[in-house]
C-alpha cells in the first residue's frame, strides 16, 4: 500500500500510515512500513528500532518504530525495502510517501488531501505546490480528506473519505509521566509550543482549542533541533511539542518538556472499506 499526497509538504500521511497499521493488526495481520528516511545520515537499508535517532533513520520512521507491532525499514530503494519486509514475514507493507514512485508496485493507493490548503494555485512545481496534476486523483483507490477545525458535519458523509487528528494526552519527553492534554491549561507557568512540522499552525490550533495559551515557535519541517533552539525559553516554562519533534529532542535533556501524540480518526465509510480489505487479505 502506498500513502502519499499530490502537494509538496505534509498533509497527514504518517498518522494515516499508523492507523492502517493498527487496523491491519486488528485483523490478525503483521504490518510493516517502508520509507526513504528523509534527512537521515545513514546510507543503505536500515531496519529501524526505537533506539535509533532521527539523524540515523529519519524522524518519521523513528516515530513509527516507537509504536508496538510495526516493523520499519528505510531505504532509498523502496522496492528493496519492501522485499526485505516480506521475506521477514510481514503480511502487508505500507509505504509512507512514494505515491509518485511508479516503479514501486502497489495494491492500493491512498492520497491524503489537506482540506484547508487544497491544491494551492493548481500548478505543478515549481510554479505551484503540485507534484502531479489533480487529475491523478481519478486513479487513486482512496482519496482521504484531512479535515481541520471548523469542518462541520463533513466527517459523517458516506460518499467521501475523511480523517481527523485527535490529540488528548501529553507525554513527558523522558516518558516518565502522562497527563490529559487539557490539564496543560491549568499549569501556572508560561507555556511555549514548538513545532517543526509542515504546518505548525495546525498544532498550535490544537492547543488553543484545548484552552492552552501558548507562545508559539514554528520551525521548518524536519528541523534538526539542538539545545540552542530552546535557549530563549525562560527557565521554568513548560514546553509542548509534537511527537515527530520529540524523537529529535529526547537527548537534549529539556526540563518540563512534553509531547502530544496524535491518532488519525477515519470516517466510518473509509474505515469499513479498509477493514473489509484487511479481513479478505487475512483469509487468503
Amino acid at each position: 500500500m502506498v500513502v502519499g499526497n499530490l502537494t509538496a509538504g505534509g498533509a497527514g500521511k504518517t498518522p494515516l500510515v499508523l492507523r492502517l497499521c493498527e487496523l491491519a493488526r486488528d485483523c490478525g495481520l503483521r504490518p510493516g512500513v517502508i520509507s526513504r528516511g528523509y534527512g537521515r545520515s545513514s546510507k543503505g537499508a536500515v531496519r529501524v528500532s526505537a533506539a535509533h535517532t532521527a539523524a540515523e533513520a529519519g524522524d518519521e520512521p523513528v516515530l513509527i518504530a516507537n509504536r508496538p507491532g510495526v516493523t520499519v525499514m528505510v531505504d532509498a530503494n523502496r522496492e528493496q525495502a519492501a522485499r526485505a519486509l516480506f521475506e521477514d514475514g510481514v503480511d502487508v507493507v505500507i509505504s509512507d510517501d512514494g505515491l509518485q514512485r511508479l516503479s514501486l508496485p502497489r495494491a492500493l493507493e491512498f492520497c491524503v488531501v489537506d482540506e484547508q490548503r487544497g491544491f494551492g494555485n493548481g500548478h505543478l512545481l515549481p510554479a505551484g505546490p503540485l507534484r502531479e496534476p489533480v487529475s491523478r486523483l481519478e486513479s487513486v483507490d482512496f482519496v482521504v480528506y484531512h479535515l481541520g477545525a471548523g469542518s462541520g458535519d463533513l466527517f459523517d458523509r458516506e460518499d467521501k473519505y475523511f480523517m481527523r487528528l485527535k490529540a488528548d494526552s501529553l507525554v513527558m519527553l523522558n516518558g516518565e509521566h502522562t497527563m490529559p492534554l487539557a490539564e496543560a491549561a491549568d499549569q501556572r507557568v508560561e507555556i511555549h509550543a514548538v513545532a517543526g512540522i509542515a504546518h505548525p499552525a495546525r498544532f498550535f490550533e490544537t492547543l488553543s482549542r484545548n484552552g492552552i495559551e501558548s507562545i508559539n515557535h514554528p520551525f521548518p519541517d524536519h528541523h534538526p533541533f539542538k539545545c540552542s533552539d530552546f535557549g530563549h525559553i525562560p527557565q521554568g516554562s513548560m514546553i509542548l511539542m509534537t511527537e515527530k519533534d520529540a524523537v529529535k529532542c529526547r537527548d537534549l535533556h529539556l526540563q518540563n518538556a512534553w509531547y502530544a501524540p496524535v491518532c488519525a480518526l477515519l470516517n466510518p465509510a473509509c474505515e469499513q472499506r479498509i477493514r473489509q480489505y484487511f479481513h479478505t487479505l487475512a483469509k487468503a
